[in-house]
């Protein structure tokens, strides 16, 4: 029997999917710096201190933001491969790993982050932490980061382990799957050198990766690398002086 001519075709089927799947990822994506506002605010003093001597204490100053999707699309559209630069109609604005360090408060600096884990290269302990944290969901990381102790040494590196994989997939490098990857695992293996580590490199690398993706794959869902890359905007723009120079970030 023919198809009636008001039954959806394929084709309208699966852009009206990828419509919803995109209004659910901006959605989470608007309320992710209240949610990250939130946690920090709900932190104790003694966790805040570990965040700190992780250095990762300027994110707590994040303030909540809403960013329509638009906004966001046209950040995206604005930043321009090869020059690295945001061109805007306010202005242009080159954007660097030391960029991303003074805005996000991170160290730029230093060996690049390793994005790659071999299992099978692991010691016993770290292939026991790998499957620990293995496939587990931000809600779930959430939940750990908020019960658990830091009442001695084991506890405090545990506490460690697990924001540094809560920050990358709530804020600094979120994927479209909600689970934990192995480019989030990766830097809990060298806790000892984990403040020495180039974020700002490994943030920009994670931005350049997204924005090629977005223009030369064509892929409808850009919201998840534009946090990092919202901040800076707004650090560039707000210590721009009249010359076009940047201005030493305010504490």
């Amino acid at each position: 029997m023919a198809h009636s001519s008001s039954s959806p075709s394929k084709k309208t089927q699966i852009a009206k999917f990828q419509a919803t799947f995109q209004t659910e990822q901006t959605k989470y994506l608007k309320y992710a710096t209240h949610l990250l506002s939130e946690k920090f605010r709900n932190t104790s003093d003694e966790k805040k201190a570990i965040v700190k001597d992780l250095w990762f204490g300027g994110l707590m100053h994040i303030p909540p933001l809403r960013m329509h999707h638009k906004i966001l699309k046209e950040l995206a559209n604005s930043f321009k491969l090869g020059k690295n630069t945001l061109e805007t109609d306010y202005d242009s604005f080159k954007v660097r790993q030391k960029t991303i360090g003074d805005a996000l408060g991170l160290n730029a600096s230093g060996d690049l982050l390793s994005q790659k884990i071999n299992y099978k290269d692991l010691s016993e302990d770290n292939k026991q932490i790998f499957r620990r944290f293995q496939g587990k969901s931000l809600k779930s990381l959430t939940d750990e980061m908020i019960t658990i102790s830091v009442d001695n040494k084991q506890d405090r590196l545990m506490f460690k382990r697990i924001f540094i994989l809560y920050i990358q997939m709530a804020f600094m490098l979120p994927t479209t799957i909600n689970k934990i990857s192995s480019v989030h695992l990766a830097p809990i293996f060298k806790m000892d050198t984990i403040t020495e580590q180039n974020w700002g490199a490994h943030i920009m690398n994670f931005i350049i990766k997204g924005i090629t993706d977005y223009n030369l794959k064509k892929k409808k869902i850009i919201d998840s690398f534009l946090f990092s890359l919202m901040i800076v905007y707004f650090h560039l723009s707000k210590n721009k002086d009249k010359k076009g120079e940047e201005r030493p970030p305010e504490p």
